[in-house]
């Protein structure tokens, strides 16, 4: 059973590889660890394109908090 769970484990690692590799050509700006917990949402049943629109959505959030406390700064 060990050689099977290694061999389960090495190919979920290279799949988040493949797919970091094509989140950095695209500009996704998504880490390994960021794609590993949306693979394993995607695969307990949430839907892509749901998880995208949210992902997106907390971006902007982020950007408009950055760009409203960067005047305070000054």
């Amino acid at each position: 059973m060990p050689d099977e769970r290694s061999e389960k484990q090495a190919a979920a690692q290279q799949a988040v590889d493949i797919l970091h590799e094509i989140s950095t050509i695209l500009n996704c700006h998504l880490d390994r660890r960021m794609l590993s917990i949306c693979i394993s949402m995607i695969e307990n049943g949430v839907n892509p394109e749901a998880l995208a629109t949210v992902v997106k959505e907390l971006r902007a959030e982020t950007q408009n908090g950055l760009a409203e406390a960067a005047p305070r700064r000054r």
